[in-house]
Parts: C-alpha cells; sequence; structure tokens
C-alpha cells in the first residue's frame, strides 16, 4: 500500500506542479515581453523627442516666413486690390463695347469706300463732258451761225 499512496502521490504533486510551473512560466514570458515593449516605446519616445526638436527648429522658420509673408501683403496692399481690378474690369468693358463701335465703323468706312472707288471715274467722264459743253457753248457764243 505504501508504494500505491506514493505512486499516488507523485501523480498528485505532478498534477498541482504542472498548472503552477505553467503559470510562473507564463508569468515570466509576460514579464519579459511587458518589459521589451516597453524598452521600445523608450526609444521611440527618444527619436520622437528629437523629431519634435527638430519642429520647433522647423516652426520659427515657418512664423519667420508668414511674417514675412504678411509683410509683403501689405506693402503690395493686397486688400486695395479689389476695387482696383473692379475699375480695371470696368475699364475693359469700356474699350471692348468701344471696339465693337469702331469695327462697325470700320465695315461702314469699306462699303463707303467700295461706293466711292466706281465714283472717282464716273466723275472724271462727266467733268471732261462738261468742259466739252462749256467748250462747244463757248465756241457757239463766238460764232454764232457756224
Amino acid at each position: 500500500m505504501s508504494e500505491v499512496n506514493l505512486s499516488n502521490l507523485k501523480a498528485v504533486w505532478l498534477t498541482l506542479a504542472l498548472p503552477v510551473l505553467s503559470g510562473i512560466s507564463g508569468a515570466i514570458y509576460f514579464g519579459y515581453d511587458a518589459i521589451k515593449r516597453f524598452e521600445i516605446v523608450e526609444q521611440d519616445n527618444g527619436r520622437y523627442a528629437s523629431d519634435i526638436g527638430d519642429l520647433s527648429g522647423q516652426l520659427t522658420a515657418i512664423q519667420s516666413r508668414i511674417q514675412t509673408l504678411e509683410q509683403a501683403m501689405q506693402d503690395n496692399d493686397v486688400r486695395g486690390l479689389a476695387p482696383k481690378l473692379s475699375e480695371i474690369s470696368t475699364q475693359m468693358t469700356t474699350i471692348l463695347d468701344q471696339q465693337k463701335e469702331l469695327l462697325d465703323l470700320r465695315s461702314k468706312v469699306e462699303k463707303s469706300e467700295t461706293i466711292t472707288n466706281g465714283l472717282g471715274d464716273k466723275l472724271d467722264k462727266y467733268n471732261a463732258e462738261i468742259e466739252d459743253l462749256w467748250k462747244a457753248f463757248d465756241e457757239a457764243v463766238k460764232n454764232p451761225l457756224k
């Protein structure tokens, strides 16, 4: 009977020790994993801290650029551009209207040129005939019987 008890006792110890040892090994693994993750976070945190330091340097550069842009806008009177652009737009509209009128006048002048081009020859012909008539009249007055 003592052999049975001893083997039962070993079996009981194994059944009790196995979960305890498994729990301890799980706790050790969890602790090791947590420490490694914490170290990784610390390394990344240091890198991010240096990146943040670089960002503060860039922030001053950005603020300087913004101040430069604001100064340029004030120097160039950007706010006063809207009324000036409106005035230019009105002037451009007026110019376009006048250009349309000039184009209409140009077409009228071209039409009148085509009409008057033929008149010059006709006027020369009529002038020559009138001159001939006056000469004939003058001849008739000097010699009425001829």
